[in-house]
């Protein structure tokens, strides 16, 4: 009786054992899941500038392509969701709608801005606290949004910077300060999420050839007052190193690369502007701070 039971708890194994070994057949790892499955990728600012280029590159690469952004993607092989950063709620409300639709992220890229140039004592509340709120507060909106999708696949997510973020820009203070920040929150981000397969990262291009150039909100004469002619200069030369600078086309380039990296680093600059990062960050503020002055006409 005694080896009955014993054959048959050995047959009961066996069969629990095969029935093991048929559903590991059946059920995909993590890595066969990602690669038979389309990548899907999340721009935010997708429909012009850095946010544009990228977008048309990923499609290139066999991304399925979403755009959040005020204004729709121009054509049909993405589809677009409507969403103003500056307004509380609204552009976390399209990320997750965004990310429900595509089921899950494998790519999540910030590249939503606001520019202006204006001196500390004159600048309005409202225009630097709306910078703030599409430079850094979206991102942390949109982020927070994208993580549960994220964390599905171990994706990626780019928050688009600027150089700026390292270097001052005379009488762009609140845009290099939110950019500032932006970098600090991929590195507080990666640090968080990383144990559950994301990662994170701010790329910080340098000036770059788009229209952004010229949607930047200058103070003229009567808002500036006596910082008229420094502020006039500062933002000349602002505008001449942007349209004589990068292509979005090379910046979107690199966002892709750095995407592809297994380790990548939490804050990196395009190409041989790392370089630039690397010596800046080598110099006393004094003397990155008079070549900057020297840079951008300022006395």
């Amino acid at each position: 009786m005694k080896q009955e039971k014993t054959e048959q708890s050995k047959e009961e194994m066996q069969s629990a054992r095969q029935e093991e070994k048929r559903e590991e057949i059946k059920a995909p790892t993590h890595s066969e899941h990602t690669m038979s499955a389309r990548r899907t990728a999340i721009v935010v600012g997708g429909s012009s500038g850095i946010g544009r280029e990228t977008a048309l590159k990923l499609l290139s690469k066999g991304y399925r392509v979403f755009n959040v952004s005020r204004t729709p993607f121009k054509g049909d092989r993405i589809k677009s969701f409507s969403a103003d950063a500056a307004l509380e709620g609204e552009i976390a409300r399209a990320v997750k709608s965004a990310g429900e639709e595509a089921g899950a992220i494998d790519l999540f890229i910030y590249s939503a801005g606001f520019s202006m140039a204006a001196p500390i004592e004159h600048a309005k509340s409202g225009d630097y606290r709306y910078l703030f709120e599409v430079n850094y507060f979206g991102a942390v909106e949109a982020l927070r949004a994208a993580t549960p999708f994220l964390k599905r696949r171990g994706g990626r997510a780019i928050l688009v910077g600027s150089l700026g973020a390292d270097m001052p820009i005379p009488y762009d203070s609140f845009y290099s300060s939110s950019k500032a920040a932006l970098s600090m929150l991929a590195r507080e981000a990666d640090m968080e999420l990383r144990p559950h397969g994301v990662r994170v990262s701010a790329l910080l291009p340098a000036g770059t050839a788009t229209d952004f150039t010229y949607n930047r909100r200058v103070y003229g004469e009567e808002e500036s007052l006596a910082y008229s002619p420094s502020v006039k200069k500062a933002s000349a030369a602002l505008a001449n190193m942007e349209q004589g600078g990068m292509s979005p086309s090379l910046v979107a380039e690199a966002v892709l690369k750095l995407a592809g990296k297994h380790n990548p680093p939490p804050v990196s600059a395009v190409g041989k502007y790392n370089f630039l990062r690397y010596v800046n960050k080598m110099l006393p503020e004094r003397v990155t701070d008079w070549f900057v002055r020297k840079k951008f006409n300022q006395r």
